[in-house]
């Protein structure tokens, strides 16, 4: 029987950092999760433990904290970007560099109807993510950039339907024309090429997504999602394909009736267990080979 080593990776995981920008009175500040793994030439070091091919995983995080300060983050795909190619470069034994970066938002405190300049609070606007892919150097070089966003919590409190649906001998659920449809969204989309302002086109997808959710009546999650990705494609040539996973956050009519009241729509009991998860992919017929894009991503159809 034959025993031979498959796919391996291997790197430093949510290295956390904050970049601070100091050079005007009005700070700016960029907060990440930085996780690097190098793909490639390392049978060595499983069969035989021979190390010589490997940069430490401690220096890859080292290598994330000195190109904050040395090279700053305009945007995190651009530095997902310089990290892999460092990598790939600097590593004797990589042939690829899978970077993923998570951004925090934060907010300026607004005092007296004006933002702070060094002070900030979280916002609840979901997490910036990004997974950089990077196979090769040179003429061979193939660079793949998926961006998107999680926890994405959306809500409309009308507007939206789930009825017609095939019932069998164990279907309890009624069906509705008025219910409330929530989620906690998490979208990625795969970028055709690198030739993008990064900040300014993921502030519109993301308003893409926003104003699809509120204004197109829904028939069910999955042709809303459907609307929200034709909607990106439409809008955005430079993106070739977008991907949802997005969990049912069922809110259900409390019967307020043994207490002498009516509810008619008004108070609702938020489950958040069990719960349907709908995921979809809509992508351009003509869209470019993936390749490694969606190597290492997981949750999605």
């Amino acid at each position: 029987m034959g025993i031979t080593l498959g796919p391996n990776q291997y790197g430093k995981a949510e290295s956390r950092i904050v970049r601070i920008y100091r050079d005007s009175p009005r700070h700016r500040l960029r907060d990440l999760s930085v996780s690097t793994a190098l793909r490639g030439r390392f049978a060595d070091a499983h069969i035989t433990g021979d190390q010589r091919d490997v940069l430490p995983t401690d220096s890859q995080k080292n290598t994330v904290f000195a190109f904050a300060k040395a090279k700053g983050v305009a945007s995190i795909e651009e530095f997902g970007i310089v990290l892999a190619d460092h990598f790939i470069d600097r590593c004797p034994g990589a042939d690829g560099a899978r970077i993923e970066i998570e951004e925090y938002p934060w907010e300026r405190i607004e005092v007296d109807g004006v933002g702070h300049d060094h002070a900030f609070v979280r916002s609840g606007h979901g997490v910036r993510t990004t997974v950089v892919n990077i196979d090769g150097a040179g003429a061979a070089r193939r660079a793949h950039v998926i961006s998107g966003v999680r926890d994405l919590i959306l809500l409309k409190s009308t507007g939206s339907e789930f009825r017609g649906f095939f019932v069998d001998e164990y279907t309890t659920l009624a069906p509705t024309t008025d219910r409330i449809m929530a989620t906690s969204l998490v979208a990625r989309w795969r970028y055709d090429h690198l030739a993008v302002d990064w900040d300014r086109a993921h502030e519109a997808i993301r308003s893409t997504l926003l104003n699809r959710f509120a204004t197109e009546y829904s028939l069910a999650l999955q042709q809303t999602l459907y609307d929200m990705g034709r909607a990106v494609l439409q809008q955005h040539p430079e993106v070739a394909e977008i991907r949802f996973s997005a969990p049912n956050r069922h809110h259900f009519p409390v019967d307020l009736r043994p207490f002498g009241f009516e509810n008619p729509g008004e108070v609702f009991f938020a489950a958040d267990r069990p719960y349907g998860l709908i995921e979809a992919s809509v992508l351009r017929e003509d869209a470019s080979d993936a390749g490694n894009a969606w190597l290492g991503t997981p949750g999605f159809c």
